[in-house]
């Protein structure tokens, strides 16, 4: 199998060289023997630390176990697996068998799983003990579906992958894939209806490892990195696995949901270097009794966030707070990771930064055109991670994936310096006495109120059928809702933005619709 060689990984934008044969799960591992790291930590999850070594031995194992189940090359397996040593031991046994893994939500619905099993004709599913009850009503009715995993101390009547792996032989050798093979699924949050299967190739995970990774993020050897975003999701993927692996850092993985009380612990116990988040936790965090001092995790030198826009209030505090960065960015399920982003010692907060190097972007108006500058445009991308279709679904693939260029569904405006400025998604943007208004920019505005914690915008009609701005806002613990601080924030908008900009109307609520990762499902609330 060939792999890439030292002067091929380094990051050269805006081309990474991938050879033609080539499995990016043996690659992933044995640079990292091959550079004398097998006695290294990759992992330390909630039960131990594992090293380069034995992480080697664990994947070899799945991939045996695989094969023992009789499972062929290009055949799929679903895994649905809290962060622990468990998910990259079967994501990267799963692709050095030349078998396609599906990373899927561990906080979706017996239906979501019914669906994406029936999508996807997954023969295989290795799924956490405490995310069973999900799937226990509707494995049986899925005749794909041959064999299914259990990863605990309980099989709940099932395969016990512990046991699997005990019993599995720890040589194996590498299926034979080339750089253009199916690698991985990803299903998209489906926020907006169904999910969709996002099929990336076996380049994907390094294109993104050194674009983003080294030539923006920095990533090194040395690094102890500790994503609060999970590995099924695309940005968690490179925080937590592919950008560590490809450098030989070492990654902190948590099983439990990232509450800032789960966060606080894991960055006081292990002190990492870069911390990614996404803005919703930022907020959180900074918010919490519990926000950390300036000094008190001395190592952490980068944060990140990504999922949504980060409004420039939350960046301005952290750093303040804490004076680390945070490099805010936007990636995308079907680009697989960061494509736009802030970069260290150039943050300018309220922005996503400039492109990542090897890739491109356009802002394209609703006449199909590049739009002139200072105008806003959809955000489309070419580059070398974006996904090959979307599964069992042309419609979509064909409206989504346009030669070279990828849609994103997102708004943007090009500013000075080359610094591209969120104004929301196609579908959230708002026309108000014909000029358009970005549900995001309210949205920031309101987040500087010292009173509140999140905020979103939709858009909502009034008694003359005329759209206008609407607003619900969570309030921060022990602030009462009233009739006067509902004017004091739509005093506040004004001050802050254009006035027919402010929300005519502000709902207080106790939490807004989120999907798993992160993002405001503002179709709900319109």
């Amino acid at each position: 199998m060939a792999e890439l060689s030292s002067a091929d990984h380094r990051s050269s934008p805006p081309r990474v060289g991938i050879p033609r044969q080539y499995n990016a799960a043996w690659d992933l591992i044995q640079r990292n023997l091959r550079a004398g790291r097998a006695a290294k930590p990759a992992f330390i999850d909630d039960q131990g630390s594992y090293s380069y070594g034995e992480v080697a031995e664990r994947v070899n194992r799945f991939g045996n176990v695989l094969a023992g189940l009789g499972m062929q090359q290009e055949e799929r397996v679903m895994l649905c697996l809290l962060d622990s040593i468990d998910f990259p031991t079967a994501f990267l046994g799963s692709i050095q068998a030349g078998i396609v893994p599906i990373a899927a939500n561990t906080l979706l619905t017996a239906k979501d799983y019914d669906f994406m099993l029936g999508d996807s004709r997954a023969r295989t599913l290795v799924v956490s003990e405490a995310l069973w009850p999900a799937f226990e009503a509707v494995v049986d009715k899925h005749k794909t579906l041959k064999n299914i995993i259990v990863s605990g101390k309980d099989g709940k009547g099932r395969l016990l992958m512990s046991e699997l792996m005990a019993r599995a032989g720890t040589d194996f050798t590498p299926a034979d894939t080339t750089c253009d093979d199916f690698c991985f699924w990803l299903y998209s949050s489906g926020s907006t209806g169904a999910p969709k299967g996002t099929v990336h190739l076996h380049s994907h995970l390094m294109q993104t490892a050194e674009l983003y990774g080294v030539g923006v993020l920095g990533i090194r050897e040395s690094d102890l990195v500790f994503s609060a975003a999970k590995l099924f999701f695309a940005y968690g993927l490179g925080n937590g696995l592919t950008f560590p692996m490809a450098v030989g850092a070492t990654a902190v993985l948590m099983g439990e949901r990232p509450t800032p009380q789960a966060v606080f612990q894991r960055l006081r116990q292990h002190q990492p270097t870069i911390f990614y988040g996404v803005p919703t936790l930022y907020a959180g965090l900074l918010a919490s009794p519990e926000m950390l001092k300036r000094g008190e995790i001395a190592p952490l030198r980068v944060c990140t966030s990504a999922g949504e826009a980060l409004p420039a209030d939350i960046g301005k505090r952290w750093t303040e707070t804490l004076g680390v960065e945070i490099l805010d960015g936007i990636g995308s399920t079907e680009m697989l990771h960061i494509f736009l982003s802030n970069r260290a010692g150039e943050v300018r907060y309220g922005t996503t930064g400039k492109p990542v190097p090897g890739y491109e972007v356009r802002l394209i108006g609703e006449d199909g055109n590049v739009v002139a500058p200072g105008e806003i445009g959809e955000l489309q991308i070419k580059g070398p991670s974006a996904a090959a279709l979307y599964w069992n679904n042309r419609e979509k693939s064909r409206h989504t994936f346009m030669g070279d260029w990828t849609r994103s569904g997102d708004k943007y405006i090009e500013i000075e310096g080359g610094y591209y400025q969120y104004c929301g998604r196609s579908d959230d943007m708002l026309k108000v006495s014909g000029i358009y208004v970005s549900p995001f920019e309210v949205e920031a505005a309101l987040m500087t109120h010292p009173d509140i914690l999140e905020a979103a915008v939709v858009a909502h009609a009034d008694t003359d059928e005329l759209v206008k701005p609407k607003a619900y806002v969570v309030l921060k613990p022990g602030i009462p809702a009233s009739a006067q601080l509902t004017e004091a924030l739509k005093l506040h908008v004004k001050e802050k933005l254009a006035p027919y900009k402010y929300p005519r109307w502000i709902e207080f609520v106790a939490e807004l619709p989120k999907t798993a990762t992160g993002k405001i499902q503002r179709f709900k609330l319109r």
